[in-house]
C-alpha cells in the first residue's frame, strides 16, 4: 500500500449517535465498513450486511495491560461468528467489519484477507493479538487474488483514518525540515529517530538502556508497561547490556520514544537532538517560525 493516493471516506451515522453504528464506504470501491461498539451487536446484527461474507477485527483492552489488543477472524457470514464472539470472548469491546457487494466476495477470497491480516499485524507488532495461531492463505486464482489484493490495500488504507493502526508499516518519510536523522544519547546508549505521520519512529539498530530507572514503574507506568510488552513482543532484543530495536517502530510521541530508549521519564523534545546539538523543541520552534 503506497498511501500516497488522495482517497474519500463517507461516513453514515445509522443512529445519529457518533458512537453508534457507522457505515464508512470509499469513493469508487464496492466495499463498506461497519463499525460499532460490542453492546450494539444485539440491536444491529439484523441488518443486511451482517449476513454477507467478511472480515472482522475485534479491538478491546488488555487484560494483562495498558492498551488494546486485537483479534482477527472471516465469517460466511459474519453475523453467527460475531455472535460466538459475543457470547464466549470476553475482551473486545468495540468492532469493525467489511464486506462488499452481493457475491463479491466469498469464502476463499476472506481467509485470504484474514491470514493477510494477521501476517501484518504480527510483522507490525503495533497491538498484541488475541489469535493463537496463523492461518494459511487459500488457493486462489490469478483473477481473485488481484481483486482482494485491491481490496486489501483499500481495508488497509481506511484503518487508519478509523483509528486503528495494528497493520501500518512505518514509511521512513521524516517531515523534519532538515536531512540530519535526530539522536537520543544517554547511559552509554545511543537511538536515532524523525517525525513522521504516524508518530515519531525510532530506527531499527538503536539502542535502549538494558534496565529502568526505578522511579519508571511508579510514577511513569504506561511507558514502563509499553517497555516490558515491547521485550515480550520481540520489538526490543537484548544483546549484551543493553537493548536493540530489531525493526523502524512509531511511537505516539517524542516522549514516549525518548522514555522507552532511556528507560525514565523523559521529554523528548529536548532529548532528540539532530546533528548540530539543537533540540527537536527548537526545531519545531524554528519551522513554526517559517
Amino acid at each position: 500500500m503506497s498511501g500516497t493516493t488522495p482517497f474519500s471516506l463517507r461516513i453514515f451515522v445509522v443512529d445519529g449517535d457518533p458512537d453508534g453504528l457507522r457505515v464508512i464506504d470509499r469513493t469508487n470501491w464496492n466495499g463498506k465498513a461497519l463499525v460499532f461498539p460490542r453492546t450494539l451487536l444485539p440491536k444491529v446484527k439484523h441488518r443486511p450486511e451482517f449476513g454477507q461474507t467478511g472480515v472482522y477485527l475485534l479491538l478491546g483492552p488488555r487484560p494483562d495491560g495498558e492498551g488494546d489488543m486485537l483479534y482477527v477472524g472471516e465469517g460466511d457470514p459474519v453475523r453467527p461468528r460475531l455472535e460466538s464472539h459475543h457470547a464466549q470472548k470476553e475482551f473486545w469491546a468495540r468492532a469493525v467489519f467489511f464486506v462488499a457487494g452481493e457475491g463479491q466476495l466469498n469464502k476463499a477470497h476472506v481467509q485470504f484477507l484474514e491470514a493477510q491480516l494477521i501476517k501484518r499485524a504480527r510483522a507490525a507488532k503495533r497491538l498484541p493479538l488475541d489469535n493463537g495461531n496463523s492461518p494459511a492463505e487459500p488457493t486462489l486464482s490469478e483473477p481473485d487474488r488481484a481483486y482482494v489484493g485491491v481490496f486489501l490495500d483499500h481495508m488497509l488504507g481506511m484503518l487508519p483514518v478509523l483509528g486503528i493502526h495494528a497493520f501500518e508499516q512505518v514509511i521512513a518519510t521524516s517531515v523534519i525540515a532538515t536531512p540530519d536523522m535526530l539522536v537520543c544519547h544517554g547511559k552509554g546508549v545511543t537511538a536515532h529517530g524523525y517525525e513522521a505521520t504516524q508518530g515519531f519512529v525510532v530506527k531499527a539498530g538503536s539502542e535502549a538502556v538494558g534496565e529502568e530507572a526505578p522511579s519508571m514503574k511508579e510514577h511513569v507506568r504506561g511507558m514502563y508497561d509499553l517497555r516490558q510488552d515491547l521485550k515480550k513482543r520481540g520489538v526490543l532484543k537484548l544483546t549484551g547490556d543493553h537493548f536493540i530495536f530489531v525493526q523502524d517502530y512509531p511511537f505516539s510521541s517524542p516522549s514516549t520514544a525518548a522514555a522507552i530508549v532511556l528507560g525514565r521519564s523523559a521529554n523528548g523534545r529536548t532529548d532528540w537532538k539532530d546533528s548540530q546539538n539543537r533540540t527537536l523543541k527548537e526545531l519545531q520552534e524554528k519551522q513554526a517560525a517559517i
